[in-house]
């Protein structure tokens, strides 16, 4: 996490750097870059030969920036997780969560959704090649959406088909420059507003898409937006919710399901759901439950499809 925020991967690249080169370019402390590239090699990142540290080429795809790839932005943002997590002993004592979405700064924003656009790489182009959608469907509301990859791997796949991505205010300028950099301007739009308190229209989507955001809002709520999301599409349309999936019983999902459950819960004033409760909020919506969509880029989660 401190060689991402510091850029020494980015310094290092495809050459191999001594820590005085590598502490002269990061204006970092000769002896505690030492300190810090020595424990990068010792735990597998870098190798080290003739006074000279390098990344193992193996890693190249996740530490270069010139790598879609790369996770450095999620390394980064790790840096604010790893604070938010110092406060799990105060939440497991008081009950009362972080409420992030109050808390989180200009600076945590943008390093937010570089880590949330690391993240979706693989799995929005897997994902793209699961959702089965109508060669004619031609308008996606993705709530939420952020760096817009979901968005964006769908109208790659499907021509006609063109996206509005609806976010928050403080999250829509680095969303829009993450899309931008994608080159499909053209077909996928950002507009500032709350899915919660916005009128949806009538009738206007093929697909209404919400991803890892469910987790953030109540039950009551949840089934308030899947109310007004029925109204919103199409006869035939589809909504889909994409979330980290909570088990039904303590354990069953492992690792995964249950720290994204309890990371959630200190973060947010809700938390992660399970299949039956959220399909519950599509029922009671007057739409009709599909098979869940499952993915390997991200264990754990699943899309949960429902029809008008």
């Amino acid at each position: 996490m401190t060689a991402a925020e510091l850029d020494i991967f980015e310094t290092l690249g495809k050459n191999s750097k001594t820590f005085h080169q590598v502490a002269d370019s990061c204006k970092t402390h000769l002896v505690a870059t030492k300190q810090l590239l020595d424990c990068l090699a010792g735990i597998g990142y870098l190798k080290w030969s003739n006074d000279q540290y390098s990344i193992k080429p193996k890693y190249y795809k996740w530490l270069l920036k010139e790598y879609p790839s790369n996770l450095i932005g999620k390394l980064r943002f790790q840096i604010s997780e790893w604070n938010w997590m110092s406060k799990l002993e105060d939440y497991v004592r008081t009950g009362k969560p972080m409420e992030l979405h109050s808390v989180i700064n200009e600076s945590e924003w943008a390093n937010y959704q570089d880590g949330m656009r690391d993240l979706s790489v693989h799995s929005a182009k897997e994902l793209a090649g699961k959702i089965k959608l109508s060669a004619n469907t031609s308008k996606l509301l993705d709530i939420g959406g952020s760096h817009g990859l979901y968005s964006i791997e769908l109208c790659k796949r499907y021509p006609s088909l063109s996206s509005t991505i609806l976010e928050l205010p403080g999250a829509i300028d680095r969303a829009s420059a993450i899309a931008a950099q994608q080159g499909l301007t053209d077909r996928v739009k950002f507009q500032v507003g709350n899915a919660l308190t916005d009128d949806l229209g009538e009738q206007k989507y093929d697909l209404v898409m919400i991803n890892n955001v469910v987790h953030h809002f109540t039950a009551e709520d949840n089934l308030k937006l899947a109310r007004k999301v029925a109204g919103a599409l199409k006869p035939e349309g589809m909504y889909a919710v994409g979330e980290a999936i909570r088990g039904t019983k303590p354990g069953e999902g492992g690792a995964v399901a249950s720290s994204i459950g309890l990371y959630f819960s200190l973060t947010s004033e809700s938390g992660v759901w399970s299949i039956e409760e959220i399909n519950s909020w599509q029922r009671k919506a007057g739409l009709k439950i599909q098979k869940p969509i499952g993915l390997m880029t991200l264990p754990g989660w699943k899309m949960l499809v429902a029809t008008k």
